[in-house]
């Protein structure tokens, strides 16, 4: 993976065409020619998907395949570059031969850039549309509108999805060559596994009336009690679990300042060389103390591709 990529789930194809979202009689018709992604809300959101290895090719039906299938109302994706309207619907997963049930965080690095895109905004609407039921100023219940895009109460008062905006930093120390070290860190809330032990860049939420570099000084103070600076912004990508914007940044920081971590927050946090992530993206062990071996974020996450980035020397 090249560090001039893109981060796995910030690629699409997909014209959104947001005009349309309220141009009910427009959408009445694309429904009839949509190719349709559904999604299972009682699964975690999982779709279907054929293949074992890159690229899978995620399932989309067509909306006569969904007459058995209870589901909710349509959510309007966009239209892909073929000129053919795309939906997504929330409901049991059909049966389909070669087909099997996916999770978006498990797969997203092996989706086409079509289906990552498809897969991570339907999802994120989903996920959005489960928190919503109700207005947060009246009380009342809410419904879906505008084509999946906006929700309303019975006074008419509408709100659009949002987004938690969250910082995520890979700290290095500038060095070049196979003896540049990237600081890590162990979240206490992550589950543990026998034998390992995951590590992952430093992240956390813009607060209120704070820029994302303000964030990136203030999480990594707050959770390492590291200084950094050269702050540089890398790129962002949605995460759906359930509605972060991750945006990713790297920044350096002297190695030899002693490391105070937030107990409540990271468990452990160290420096690894370079030569050290390459063994352990390469499957090979990598220690980090009582009998557990280095695991690195997961292929479809922005951390990854900012270690990847480090590691390839872009920085």
């Amino acid at each position: 993976m090249s560090g001039e990529a893109a981060p796995p789930l910030a690629r699409a194809t997909l014209d959104r065409a947001a005009h349309r979202r309220t141009d009910p009689a427009w959408l009445a018709e694309a429904w009839e020619r949509a190719r349709v992604l559904v999604l299972d809300s009682a699964a975690e959101g999982r779709a279907l998907a054929r293949g074992a290895t890159a690229p899978l090719e995620l399932v989309l039906v067509g909306p006569g395949d969904l007459s058995e299938v209870p589901r909710s109302v349509p959510m309007f994706l966009g239209v892909e570059p073929d000129g053919v309207p795309a939906f997504a619907v929330d409901g049991p997963l059909p049966t389909l031969p070669d087909a099997r049930p996916v999770h978006l965080r498990d797969v997203g690095h092996l989706l086409t850039d079509r289906d990552a895109g498809l897969f991570t905004t339907a999802l994120a609407l989903l996920n959005w549309h489960l928190r919503h039921g109700y207005s947060s100023t009246s009380g009342q219940p809410t419904r879906t509108d505008e084509a999946g895009w906006s929700r309303i109460d019975p006074a008419g008062g509408r709100v659009w999805p949002r987004t938690d905006p969250a910082m995520i930093v890979l700290v290095h120390d500038g060095v070049d060559g196979p003896d540049g070290r990237c600081l890590l860190g162990n979240n206490a809330a992550w589950p543990r596994t026998p034998g390992q032990r995951r590590y992952s860049c430093l992240a956390g939420y813009v607060e209120p009336g704070e820029s994302a570099e303000g964030a990136v000084l203030r999480e990594v103070r707050e959770e390492v009690g590291v200084e950094v600076a050269g702050v540089a912004y890398a790129g962002s990508q949605s995460w759906p679990f359930p509605g972060s914007l991750m945006l990713g940044f790297l920044a350096r920081a002297d190695p030899d300042a002693p490391i105070r971590v937030d107990l409540a927050e990271i468990a452990h946090a160290r420096w690894f060389t370079r030569r050290e992530i390459g063994a352990a993206l390469a499957d090979e062990p990598v220690p980090v103390g009582g009998g557990e071996r280095l695991v690195l974020p997961p292929p479809s996450s922005i951390a990854l591709f900012l270690v990847h980035r480090w590691l390839d020397g872009h920085c």
